[in-house]
Order: C-alpha cells, then structure tokens, then sequence
C-alpha cells in the first residue's frame, strides 16, 4: 500500500517541479543538464565561428542571432517570413520547450530568448553562465557546425512582450507604467550621442544593464586586462537583484528600453525572473525614440549631425569598394556567386545611403523650423 502513495507523492512533487522550471527565466548548470536529458531544444547565439570551437551537444545556431535576425539599418527585426525562414532552416521552433545561452552575462541570450517570445514561444529559458559556465563544469562540449534539421515555420508576432514607439508615447506620464532605461549613465544624461540626438524618455529610471552583474565593471576590467576571465558578469544573488530594483512596482506595467533593445532584453529578463508581471521589450529603443525628434525628452541635447555624416561618408566608402570590384571584367567568369553577391549588397548599399541622406535632408528642415521658433 505505500508503494502506490510513494509513487503519487514523487509524481505530485515532479509535476511542481515541472511547473516552476516552466516559470523560470535564468536557469543554472544543473539545470541545463536535466533539460539536455530531456532532449530540449537548446540554441547557442554566438557567431559561427564561435559556436564551431565549441558548444553544448545538440545545439543549435543561426550565427550572431542579433545579426541574422534583426535589420542592420534600423535594428528592428527582419520582416516575420524572413525570420521564419532563417530559424527553419537552422531547426530552431519557437514552439518548443528552449534554453538560449551564450558567453556568460552578455545580453545575447536574453536577446534570444526575447526573439523567441516575440515570435510564438512560450518555454524559453537561459543560461546565464553560457558556454563559460559549462566547460567550468568540466561538462563536454561539441565542436563543428550545427547538425541542423530544417523545420517549416510559420510564425506571428506577439504583441504582448513588446511595445511600438507610438504605444510608449502613449504610456509616457501615466502613473500606472514605468519605464527603465539599461543604458549607460551617460547615455542617459546625453552626453553619450548614439541616435540623432541624446537624452532619456521622461520619467525613464536609469539601471544599466551591467548592474544585475556581480561585477558590473568586469567588461572594462577585461578589456584593461585586470581581471582574466568573466566570472564577475554572474548574476548578482536574489536579494541583490531585488534591492536593485526596490524602486519599481512588480504590479505595474515596466517597459524597458536601451539602444537598440538587446541590452535591455537581459534586464526584462532578469525582472520576469524576479516576478514582475508585466513586462516589455521596447524593441526600437532610443534609435527609434531618439530619431522621432518631435517625442519628448528629458536631458535632450543637440542632434548628432556629425555621426550621420560619418555613417554617410561610410557607406559611399562602401559603395565605391564595390563598385570596384564589379568592375573587375574577369569577376563573373572566375566566381559568378561573389558577382551576383557583390551586385546584391551594391544595391542595398545604395538604398541605405538613400535612406541616409534623406534622413540629413530631414534632420535639417526640422533644425531650420526649430531655429525659426526660437
């Protein structure tokens, strides 16, 4: 007779344990080696050539997920069919049970772990201790490129995990929203200049990213070479996290924002896990925020002509690289493929010097109306 509750009482306890694993956001090492015997599916974010020095078994990969999968110009998500077709071809389902990791404490795999949500996921889990944290465990990794089995995808965005520049206009000043902004303090201030002009959203409070880290100064540490390895990019402990974002109201719809998105993809990671309930990924960020000049902000400073000048300069540089290799008359009989290659990134290369140059054309008709205000 106690055999059967034995069983009962184990299959209750699997069942809950099943339950929180599900809820998790971040999940360790252990973790990661019972999800492996289960078979789930698992999706190395780093580049190609990392992910061929070694990864965990099994993995799968697209190369620099952020690259594959987001616009180079506006660094928004590729059209959905595209991403479809980009997962699909590496075997990657949104659908399915996930653990997305990459080097330990970089935003990464949080980055990916949002891409899946966004995309229909629901089971998607990271390893913050990435592929650091695994060989530190002597655990084994594979070498090579991915074994991929190709899957048909058809995918539909999930408003819920997100929010449009329009609808963050719409929350600002609303007492039940908050905003947190995972920039650098000087990103913040407008001192550091990355879109056409500086500042914050208003109301926005400042947590930069790297502050859930143990060692929030261990990138520049490393890059001093003060320190030789990435150990301080760790999660902070439990209460540290929950001091850190003692502020904020767990109930109240959060938006979280950075450049681009990807840094701020770690953080709402790191609040869901936490337990806030409702939060979002303001995926264009303040690339999409900071080049909408007429959206109020706070601590806004002049716009950054000269860094679309720049960006201007470059892609002619680009063009006319290309332009003279297209013009080697021997290209296409030796190497038809970096021909038809060439030719395609000419093209798009023009359009976003189109699109550049409109842009400045624009920047100036708004500085001329402003000046004329004032």
């Amino acid at each position: 007779m106690r055999t059967p509750s034995l069983h009962a009482a184990l299959a209750v306890t699997v069942a809950c344990c099943a339950s929180l694993a599900q809820a998790q956001v971040i999940v360790d090492t252990p973790q990661v080696q019972a999800a492996l015997q289960r078979s789930v599916q698992v999706w190395d974010v780093r580049s190609d050539k990392d992910f061929a020095k070694g990864h965990l078994p099994g993995a799968l990969s697209v190369g620099d997920a952020a690259v594959a999968l987001r616009d180079a110009n506006s660094e928004d998500f590729l059209p959905t069919a595209e991403v479809a077709k980009i997962l699909g071809a590496a075997g990657i389902d949104p659908a399915k049970e996930t653990v997305v990791y990459g080097d330990r404490g970089t935003w990464n795999a949080y980055f990916g772990r949002y891409a899946l949500r966004y995309f229909g996921g629901t089971r998607v889990t990271v390893y913050h201790e990435g592929i650091e944290g695994w060989q530190a465990a002597g655990l084994p990794v594979e070498t090579g490129a991915a074994k991929a089995t190709p899957v048909a995808l058809a995918l539909a965005p999930n408003a819920a995990v997100a929010v449009s520049t329009q609808e963050v206009l719409a929350r600002v000043g609303k007492q039940d929203v908050q905003i947190v902004d995972a920039r650098t303090p000087r990103e913040f201030a407008g001192a550091d200049i990355r879109a056409l002009r500086g500042g914050h959203i208003p109301g926005a409070v400042n947590i930069p990213y790297e502050m859930n880290w143990s060692d929030p100064a261990t990138l520049q540490k490393l890059a001093q070479k003060t320190v030789g390895d990435s150990r301080g990019m760790s999660l902070k402990a439990q209460p540290e996290l929950q001091a850190l974002y003692a502020r904020l109201d767990p109930n109240k719809e959060t938006l979280v924002y950075c450049q681009s998105g990807a840094r701020a993809s770690e953080t709402a990671g790191v609040l869901e896990q936490l337990g806030f309930k409702n939060v979002k990924v303001y995926d264009s960020s303040w690339l999409g925020y900071g080049n909408k000049l007429d959206a109020p902000a706070e601590n806004e400073t002049t716009f950054n002509v000269g860094a679309l000048n720049g960006r201007i300069a470059a892609m002619q540089k680009r063009i006319d690289a290309l332009e003279k290799e297209l013009a080697d008359p021997g290209l296409y009989n030796r190497d038809a493929a970096r021909f038809a290659k060439a030719g395609a990134r000419l093209d798009e290369a023009r359009a976003l010097l189109s699109a550049a140059e409109d842009r400045w054309l624009e920047l100036e008709s708004m500085k001329e109306e402003r000046a004329s205000r004032s």
